[in-house]
């Protein structure tokens, strides 16, 4: 067992009773391939709670600054974290989450790059559009459903893959494809909150 496995169930052990999780929609979740996974941003536990109640092992990016905390900087590349710049076009995290996708992995982004304090959906950056337009990779929408209290009922789902075909064809931008992102993630909380 990896130390990705062990971490996810670790957390898995540590979240559980604190959380009434219910997942939603992991039948949804292509067994195989590229997947860019998007979801929203709501709390800094957003991505443990993402990577132990997806089916599959997630390569994340994160923000840069994370990999200089003592100990958690040594963690994350070993748990398929990656840094990444904010607010600058970082060409080496764009190449490594590429060559996630196309090596048949998952991508795991949180498109809006900071929490949003009020829960409220965030407008996205391109970056989740230049993702789902420069790979063949399956785009899954998810959605956290908080808050994150105590011994209160948080939901994850995870939506069906948008079908980027139509979008690829006509050359969308990066810009529009990912608002396009952002409004199925907005569904998905809108059905389920």
């Amino acid at each position: 067992m990896g130390l990705y496995h062990f971490a996810k169930s670790l957390v898995y052990g540590l979240l559980k009773p604190v959380y009434r999780m219910e997942v939603i929609g992991t039948e949804n979740f292509p067994k195989d391939g590229g997947v860019l996974l998007c979801s929203n941003h709501i709390d800094n536990l957003d991505p443990p709670m993402v990577g132990i109640t997806a089916p599959r092992t997630i390569h994340f990016m994160a923000k840069e600054e994370l990999f200089e905390v003592p100990v958690l900087g040594k963690i994350l590349p070993n748990i398929n974290a990656f840094p990444v710049k904010r607010g600058m076009s970082d060409r080496e995290a764009l190449r490594k989450g590429l060559k996630v996708l196309k090596e048949g992995n998952v991508l795991g982004l949180f498109p809006e790059g900071t929490r949003s304090k009020s829960g409220e959906l965030g407008k996205g950056m391109a970056g989740a559009g230049f993702f789902a337009l420069r790979s063949d990779a399956y785009v899954v929408p998810c959605a956290i459903i908080g808050p994150y209290k105590a011994f209160t009922k948080l939901k994850v789902v995870y939506g069906q893959p948008i079908d980027m075909g139509p979008i690829r064809e006509r050359k969308a931008s990066a810009e529009e494809t990912t608002e396009l992102i952002m409004a199925e993630i907005g569904k998905l909380i809108e059905v389920h909150r």
